[in-house]
């Protein structure tokens, strides 16, 4: 396995194992341990504060600390396409624009996200 580079804290939240259903899943489905490795998620263990979700990505750093938001159309669950849909709609509505649609597979999973700009420019992701 290649170096960490995933914090193994954040804000004072462990990091949080997949459960190891979901751990099997994806292997089964023919992903393997970096997939999973490639991904990291803190969160309050109390479940007050927020989630916080970690990802290796394969650019190379390009500014200094940049900050990339995803939003999740649907907490607590995975969205339907309908749903994903339905909130890039809304958040078009506000003044955002669509720049892409992603749809690719993790394991046995489909993950679907838009890549959208804010008003001002700023990249974020639905998902």
């Amino acid at each position: 396995m290649g170096r960490q580079r995933h914090p193994k804290f954040a804000l004072g939240y462990p990091r949080a194992e997949y459960p190891a259903e979901l751990a099997e899943a994806v292997l089964a489905g023919g992903g393997t341990q970096d997939d999973l490795d490639a991904r990291s998620i803190a969160e309050d263990p109390t479940g007050v504060g927020q989630r916080l979700y970690f990802q290796r990505v394969p650019e190379a750093k390009t500014v200094k600390n940049r900050v990339h938001l995803d939003i999740n159309a649907t907490p607590g669950h995975r969205p339907t396409p309908e749903e994903l849909g339905s909130e890039r709609d809304r958040i078009v509505a506000l003044g955002a624009s669509q720049v892409a649609f992603h749809e690719e597979a993790w394991g046995p999973f489909v993950e679907r996200h838009y890549v959208m700009h804010d008003p001002e420019g700023n990249e974020f992701c639905i998902q």
